[in-house]
């Protein structure tokens, strides 16, 4: 190439086509979410709105169904036995969380050690969880019977633990708790097992004893455990059926009659299947209601992991 061709100026070099930047997914698509929306509007939306039209029919479950407004509505407000019901339900809501709330958060710090003897002892604990409601119910029954129970096979006086207006609730109330401690129990389990050992190590230094490291240390650490455990043993116990139906059908009398019990015994007793969607739609409400309320003023929608580095 001679100087002259070296100082020409060269043309420029044609421009390659662009690219378009390739498509990089932000977040999923809403489409992503539409069968499980079909899923829940089958499930549960269509049934609701079913139980909603039969609250306002008078109906039997075999003639026609007649239209009565917001007759089973205004005898929600002066049924004496639904309210009846409601009291019941509280009480076993309350002294549910009372008994099972402490024996879990101790049993969960228990287990959450690293013997392997703790390790045995939760395995076999555990065993509830994996049984039957049903089967459950029928097997307590048969133990607490006055005559062929567990008291009269050791030569002892049998009590009519089910048929006593006074030990019935709290017979229930302890085959519940026998049942679902063990759930709880692993909720806290897992929760100890979040906390930094150097929280522990901090409080050693500062002499605290395991009496002291638990109320210090471990209880403020399970604050947002505690506060999921009791939503879901607080909302659960407004729908125990199976447990207090097998073991005594709402009685002696109506002791025991919480409101899924009162709305089967209405619907599928009594024939009154229009009143006993009305009871479902109280009960419905009265769980969103729990629900709602533990979540905005226990800080349940605050949480956030107290896992370190989380």
């Amino acid at each position: 190439m001679t100087a002259t061709e070296a100082l020409r100026p060269t043309a420029p070099a044609p421009a390659s086509p662009q690219r378009r930047p390739a498509r990089h997914w932000t977040e999923p698509s809403t489409w992503f979410a539409a069968p499980a929306l079909l899923f829940f509007a089958a499930l549960v939306i269509a049934p609701i709105v079913v139980v909603i039209v039969l609250s306002m029919m008078d109906w039997n479950g075999i003639s026609a169904p007649e239209f009565n407004a917001a007759g089973n509505w205004g005898e929600l407000a002066t049924d004496s036995g639904l309210w009846h019901s409601v009291w019941v339900s509280l009480q076993v809501m309350i002294l549910c969380w009372v008994v099972q709330t402490p024996i879990s958060i101790l049993l969960g710090v228990y287990v959450a050690g690293k013997q392997k003897h703790r390790a045995v002892l939760a395995a076999l604990f555990f065993l509830p969880l994996v049984l039957s409601s049903t089967g459950i119910g029928i097997v307590w029954r048969n133990l607490v019977d006055p005559e062929f129970g567990v008291l009269p096979a050791l030569g002892l006086p049998g009590l009519n633990l089910l048929g006593d207006a006074h030990f019935a609730l709290y017979t229930l109330i302890f085959v519940v708790s026998w049942q679902f401690i063990p759930f709880h129990t692993l909720l806290y389990q897992a929760g100890v097992r979040q906390i930094p050992a150097q929280l522990y190590e901090a409080a050693e230094l500062d002499g605290a004893g395991p009496v002291q490291k638990f109320f210090l240390v471990t209880l403020p650490q399970l604050r947002n455990t505690i506060v999921t455990s009791s939503t879901l043993m607080l909302v659960g116990s407004l729908t125990y059926f199976d447990l207090f139906y097998v073991l005594s059908e709402g009685g002696p009398g109506d002791a025991t009659r919480i409101l899924p019990v009162n709305m089967y015994v209405t619907g599928f007793q009594q024939y009154q299947l229009g009143y006993a969607s009305a009871i479902a739609l109280l009960l419905v409400a009265l769980g969103t209601a729990l629900s709602l309320g533990l979540t905005k003023y226990s800080g349940f929608a605050r949480m956030r992991s107290e896992q370190e580095g989380a």
